[in-house]
């Protein structure tokens, strides 16, 4: 198969054993690879209604067809499995080196099953795949199991793992891999710790084999030069990385402030991009094979490391209300080390400063450490609490919903499917509002970028107020991002290319014939099977919605000042789009369409 060793290697904890399997390559073709081909074993294999943090869940840690091949960031991998955090079907995808790594020793997809009975570690090197005991990283911090791995295995290993959050369970708890990589939603981190899976290092020396080596020189030339001449992935995201986003969205006045209870940041000049390059940035952290280079790195007092990107700096600055830019580089910092999400991490830290500000959490529970808006040492105490789930950041460690509930306030979680909004208040863009709601695995912004026309202007300019053609462009966005996930590839190239560019793509690599229509399709089947996962795990219409003060609490400053999202507008359509019953079931003709068993 090109694009694909053909290869999936099947880890029995329980057992210890390890086999390798054929991938079955009219599934690959169908799904793609990575993303959906995952996403449909785990419906098939495990099922919804498992408990996430039971032996009987797995993992799959999946390539795309175009990882680790010389296309334009073709390093990424995904972590499927069901979210302790959420409940839903869980996907959550990341760049580095380690997606590519893998694909060179020989496999397109790892399987983890059932539970070790101590902590263990998987090392791969090509053939040579051992299951060996991690006692002596059980409890280390994601730096000091890299540099332990390391060691032993070379500098050209590399390590993917997760930090104390992932081993105590904390459903915000990240995978790391390649230091300060991260897929870090829904709390995969904490699947990974449930089964006593520390880490996984690989080493590799093989190639993968390419369709039409010549006419793929020819495309990803084509599309790099689109790429490096493209405003935002040429010049913004190289030169100030995400942050770059930190002025633009709070100048339109929907930088959710002080847990999403206003809309602008009066201080946000002092956290924004520019702010990061001029005094902390040293230099660029940049993925496999990227010609963007958003990737920051950064040191502040004794703290170095990887990043902050935008969300992060906005979860543990604008919207805990903290303006000093050091501060929030060092929770990001402490994030990477436990194996935290950042954006869980910092909003649930938000709420429960809302909660304090309430009245509902008392000093008296926080061992005389702060916790009110502004608060810059709070961020950086409660995110190692929270890792460590120490005293109160225990709490803090199952997230945001959660915390709600234990002090009857669930409504202060500004989180949709338990799963924390990202940093884009939907009250004054409508577009990216009915993403949230609708997405599969909870309140997220990268299922769908709508915030690329509605507020950068790419590839058109859309009224961010208006509903109209909203449903629409929503689900064109989340079938191309479940098509640009499964290949493996950023999905930051879909600022500079299209959908025909993809298809070129994959066709060079793999050899197939898709069109645009077809990678478009195989998109939607993807994002279908997801959407019969969670029906299947129990979730309704009625989780598709966003938080009560974001559809009630018209915005009460800014551009966007006396607007709310207008969801009960939009979702008819969105399910009239998408051939899905009034309910939001798929009908049986939809999944007759695109061959859905």
């Amino acid at each position: 198969m090109y694009g694909s060793n053909g290869k999936i290697l099947r880890v029995n904890l329980t057992e210890r054993t390890v086999q390798t399997e054929t991938l079955d390559s009219e599934l690959a073709t169908k799904y793609i690879g990575g993303r959906g081909v995952a996403e449909k074993l785990l419906r098939d294999e495990v099922g919804a209604g498992v408990d996430a943090l039971s032996p009987d869940n797995k993992v799959f840690i999946a390539t795309g067809p175009l990882t680790g091949t010389p296309t334009p960031t073709g390093g990424r991998y995904m972590v499927i499995t069901k979210s302790p955090l959420t409940g839903t079907i869980a996907c959550s995808n990341s760049g580095g080196f380690w997606g590519a790594e893998l694909k060179f020793a020989g496999y397109d997809l790892l399987v983890f099953e059932g539970k070790a009975e101590k902590p263990v570690y998987l090392s791969i090197e090509d053939d040579n795949v051992e299951i060996k005991d991690a006692d002596h990283l059980w409890g280390k911090v994601t730096s000091e199991t890299t540099d332990l791995l390391q060691k032993e295995y070379g500098d050209k290993a590399k390590v993917l793992n997760i930090g104390p959050a992932g081993e105590k369970l904390s459903k915000l708890a990240a995978v790391m891999n390649d230091r300060y990589r991260a897929a870090g939603r829904s709390g995969v981190g904490a699947v990974l710790g449930s089964k006593n899976l520390k880490a996984v290092v690989v080493k590799g020396s093989k190639k993968v084999a390419v369709a039409n080596p010549e006419k793929l020189k020819e495309i990803t030339g084509a599309a790099i030069k689109k790429i490096r001449e493209h405003g935002v992935t040429g010049q913004g995201l190289p030169a100030y990385g995400t942050a770059v986003l930190v002025n633009i969205i709070n100048e339109n006045g929907v930088f959710p402030t002080n847990n999403f209870q206003e809309g602008v940041f009066k201080d946000a000049e002092a956290i924004s991009g520019e702010t990061l390059a001029e005094k902390y940035l040293t230099k660029k952290d940049v993925c496999y094979r990227c010609p963007i280079g958003c990737g920051r790195y950064c040191v502040v007092d004794d703290v170095e490391g990887g990043g902050p990107e935008y969300e992060t700096i906005w979860a543990f600055g604008a919207d805990c209300g903290v303006k000093d830019l050091g501060s929030v580089i060092k929770a990001n910092y402490w994030c990477n080390e436990m194996g935290l999400d950042t954006i869980s991490a910092g909003t649930t830290i938000a709420a429960a400063m809302e909660l304090y500000q309430r009245g509902k959490i008392k000093a008296d529970e926080l061992n005389g450490a702060g916790l009110e808006f502004g608060d810059a040492d709070a961020v950086i105490h409660w995110t190692k609490a929270m890792g460590m789930r120490e005293g109160f950041g225990d709490k803090l460690a199952e997230g945001s919903y959660r915390l709600g509930e234990m002090y009857g306030m669930p409504e202060v979680s500004m989180s949709v499917k338990k799963l924390e909004l990202p940093a884009y208040d939907p009250r004054g863009i409508q577009g990216m509002g009915l993403q949230y709601a609708t997405t599969n695995r909870g309140g997220c912004h990268v299922r769908g970028y709508l915030i690329s026309p509605e507020i950068l202007g790419v590839p058109e300019k859309l009224d961010r107020f208006s509903l109209e053609g909203k449903a629409t462009w929503s689900k064109i966005f989340q079938d191309l991002t479940a098509a640009i996930d499964s290949m493996g590839l950023c999905l930051f190239t879909s600022f500079a290319l299209g959908a025909e560019d993809y298809a070129e793509l994959l066709n060079a690599v793999t050899g197939s014939e898709h069109t645009a229509e077809s990678l478009l399709t195989a998109g939607e089947r993807i994002w279908n099977v997801e959407r019969l996962f969670n029906l299947e795990a129990g979730f309704t219409k009625a989780d598709d919605t966003l938080p009560k003060r974001l559809l009630e609490e018209p915005m009460p400053d800014g551009p966007a000042k006396g607007k709310v999202h207008q969801l009960a507008e939009l979702l008819p359509e969105y399910y009239e789009q998408r051939g899905w019953d009034a309910n939001g079931v798929p009908t049986s003709a939809k999944l007759q369409e695109l061959d859905i068993s």
